[in-house]
């Protein structure tokens, strides 16, 4: 099979003066990359690299890829991950994960909240600002978390995102207006362990976008293979990152990644995660792989909150959480990449 491998490198992402400097932290290395396609290679594929820019519509038609693996972030608009999807379907290739809707939906967290609220789905309680002037809803009780409503790896993630009254407030909008530009997503702080759940696979279909309204209907998980959930050893970072998976950790710290997988917890907390990431994937329609992650709250019985589903999911050997899951599971990194591949492929049709 003929895969073209899909990305954003970072050497390549372009420049400009003034620019924030964690601005391209989502786009990948050239590590990643001989990886990803090392690992394909292991599977028996020929495999292709072509930068996910302007120029891959007229490369992906001199090529003429199978099957494309797409982890492309995109470099420009409110639904970037979208646009090489949006590519691959208007030229009739297949690929790897999510499709446009989804990716367009899961990129802003506001949106994606709405879509939880409105299927009963746990997400703290939140407010979007789109100018530093707006009132904060009285219902909204601090302690608050501040942070941009389109960017990943936790981009202005730190420990000021914490907010104790509405100076902190004003000061932490400001900043991320400043250097973001675009909306800014408030909801309340869940003081608690930050978990999250990588899952591979596709629901057993035919599945629509929604949770059913019986109650006593099942729990629909089958076609999902979760993996072990990973949960980041706060306890072994510096005290000035206050107990928040930060860009810093995130970045800076990657590779001194610090965690604990499976993390420690009951069966019947395990299963209430898989149920809610399985339902999450759901009414999101992911396809092939996501991750998500939660906060449990440590003053309610260590309830879970859905904070958002990522499904273009890291896939740095090594660190990123996924891999990190799928080794504690017993996967090898070739293992979980190839899988991601063929979950594809048989939605198509291809095997």
């Amino acid at each position: 099979m003929h895969v073209a491998l899909l990305a954003n490198l970072k050497k390549n992402a372009p420049t400009w003066e003034g620019m924030s400097p964690d601005h391209w932290d989502d786009l990948d290395s050239e590590k990643t990359i001989h990886a990803i396609s090392d690992a394909l290679e292991s599977g028996g594929h020929q495999v292709t690299f072509l930068e996910g820019d302007v120029t891959l519509y007229d490369n992906l038609r001199k090529v003429k890829p199978d099957i494309c693996f797409n982890i492309c972030e995109g470099h420009f608009g409110d639904a970037r991950e979208a646009q090489v999807p949006a590519i691959l379907e208007m030229l009739r290739i297949p690929y790897t994960g999510s499709r446009v809707l989804t990716l367009a939906l899961t990129l802003d967290k506001p949106m994606t909240k709405r879509v939880l609220a409105y299927h009963g789905l746990p997400t703290p309680p939140f407010q979007t600002f789109e100018r530093i002037t707006e009132t904060l809803d009285p219902d909204m009780q601090f302690p608050l978390f501040v942070k941009p409503s389109r960017e990943g790896t936790g981009m202005g993630v730190s420990a000021e995102s914490i907010v104790n009254d509405e100076h902190e407030l004003r000061k932490q909008m400001r900043r991320l207006f400043e250097r973001y530009d675009q909306p800014v997503l408030v909801e309340r702080f869940i003081d608690g362990r930050e978990v999250t759940v990588g899952v591979v696979g596709n629901l057993t279909s035919p599945v629509a976008w929604r949770i059913p309204e019986d109650e006593e209907a099942p729990r629909m998980q089958r076609g999902l293979h979760f993996f072990p959930p990973l949960e980041v050893d706060m306890s072994r970072y510096p005290e000035e990152e206050k107990g928040v998976y930060t860009s810093r950790i995130k970045v800076d710290l990657a590779e001194d990644f610090h965690y604990l997988c499976p993390a420690p917890l009951s069966e019947e907390k395990l299963d209430e995660l898989n149920w809610l990431t399985a339902a999450t994937f759901r009414i999101t329609g992911c396809q092939d792989v996501a991750r998500v992650d939660f906060r449990l709250d440590a003053s309610d019985n260590h309830k879970p909150y859905i904070l958002e589903i990522n499904p273009l999911p890291g896939l740095n050997p090594g660190y990123s959480d996924l891999c990190v899951e799928a080794q504690a599971d017993g996967w090898k990194y070739e293992e979980l990449v190839n899988r991601i591949l063929d979950e594809a492929l048989d939605r198509y049709g291809l095997i």
